[in-house]
């Protein structure tokens, strides 16, 4: 089912949101309080758009309100991420399998952001990304500081990183169709950037063709480590994007399982590690 999009557009200061949206909309109030609540309404005020949750939120003449409702996407059950650590200015996590980091237009119920939100009751702030599928580590930061001070940590480009000086170390696990070899690089680019991924394989099964692999991710290009293996003739298992012969009914193989980094609050040294 697509999209519904309903708008509105305050001609008079002091309108309640609930009000305007049933008068844009063909939907009851619970329902449009239940889009609210899942991060499906947003309210764009001069140059500023953000998502608006209270229903009973008074308007300025001149704010504009947009409800993007796909009642498949409501519908949602989100999976429960687990808190690792509290940092207090930071937290880590480990995140399931369908929880995306961030939301959507169409709400954020169903992301690791709105999740440790309502865990916490404190701000957060999406410093990296896992992709949908990928089980494991994510780190989120409470603050504006932290926020800017990690989301430059793992912004730096390392293509050309030296591993010895290095302050950020990202590690996954992944369970690959074939026989790697034992350890090497993989250098090929991703969207014509430069990308860098080191392995090493731990185990081999022969009875299953599969190779189990620990991972460093250097750069850290959209699907990197899942294009870099496909490409080297080692897809995930379960991939359902890269690779061929490589379903799996587990799903995909891919696991984020380590972190570790100079804080770059304390330039303290930190390490976490999940175990699947």
């Amino acid at each position: 089912m697509p999209t519904s999009l309903y708008q509105y557009t305050c001609v008079t200061d002091g309108e309640t949101a609930i009000s305007a949206l049933q008068s844009a909309s063909t939907l009851s109030k619970s329902r449009i309080k239940d889009a609210m609540n899942k991060g499906a309404v947003w309210l764009q005020r001069g140059a500023k758009n953000r998502r608006l949750r209270r229903a009973t939120a008074p308007l300025q003449s001149g704010d504009r309100l947009s409800l993007y409702h796909d009642p498949e996407v409501l519908a949602l059950t989100p999976a429960i991420p687990e808190l690792l650590s509290d940092e207090k200015h930071y937290s880590i996590w480990v995140k399931p399998a369908g929880l995306l980091a961030q939301g959507t237009r169409e709400g954020d119920h169903c992301s690791l952001l709105r999740q440790a939100e309502l865990q916490l009751h404190r701000d957060v702030f999406l410093v990296h990304r896992l992709d949908r599928e990928v089980v494991g580590l994510m780190l989120i930061a409470h603050t504006p500081k932290a926020a800017a001070a990690f989301s430059s940590l793992f912004a730096r480009d390392e293509s050309q990183r030296n591993p010895q000086n290095s302050k950020l170390g990202k590690y996954y696990l992944a369970q690959v169709m074939g026989q790697a070899p034992s350890s090497g690089e993989i250098t090929l680019p991703v969207e014509g950037k430069p990308a860098l991924t080191y392995f090493k394989c731990l185990s081999y099964d022969p009875q299953s063709n599969a190779s189990m692999l620990e991972v460093e991710l250097i750069t850290g290009r959209k699907h990197q480590i899942r294009r870099h293996l496909a490409e080297s003739g080692w897809p995930v298992l379960g991939d359902p994007a890269y690779g061929e012969n490589n379903r799996d009914n587990r799903g995909l193989q891919l696991y984020a399982t380590g972190l570790e980094f100079t804080c770059p609050l304390t330039q303290k040294a930190r390490s976490y590690r999940f175990t699947p």
